[in-house]
């Protein structure tokens, strides 16, 4: 398997489709299941998936005030994870207009490894990146070291 380097990543950062299947568990429950998804690949750091609406419980996801500024992608808006016995603070965030170069994530969600159950590239369980901050999940075929 070849792996790829974050450190070969750009930056600024770059949007692309995969077509691998991307999947968010959460109390039991499939909360994300996506072959359609897009990853954005920023030096440094692992890739973050981003699902369309389309392909996730938004039933189960509440809009928090939380925002946050990123210098490439714009503001980001954060959603509580949230099931009859559990909840998730601001497990997802998306990007409702995002800044020219980026647009093809508007409306698409990205979840925090580290604050939902599980997380799956196709078959393969999902290593959270460090930290509370930066959400890349890390795969076999991902090489560090790693911001965060």
């Amino acid at each position: 398997m070849k792996k790829e380097s974050v450190w070969d990543y750009p930056r600024p950062p770059r949007v692309e489709p995969t077509s691998r299947r991307i999947r968010v568990y959460f109390a039991g429950l499939l909360i994300a299941d996506s072959t359609r998804a897009l990853r954005v690949l920023e030096t440094s750091h692992p890739p973050v998936y981003y699902m369309p609406p389309a392909d996730v419980r938004m039933d189960l996801l509440e809009p928090t005030p939380k925002r946050t500024f990123c210098e490439f992608k714009g503001t980001a808006s954060y959603w509580t994870l949230r099931t009859e016995n559990r909840q998730a603070q601001e497990a997802a965030w998306s990007y409702a207009k995002p800044t020219p170069g980026f647009e093809a994530l508007a409306g698409y969600l990205a979840f925090y490894a580290s604050r939902v159950d599980q997380c799956f590239v196709d078959e393969e369980l999902v290593v959270p990146q460090a930290g509370s901050f930066y959400g890349g999940w890390i795969t076999a075929d991902i090489d560090g070291p790693f911001k965060g």
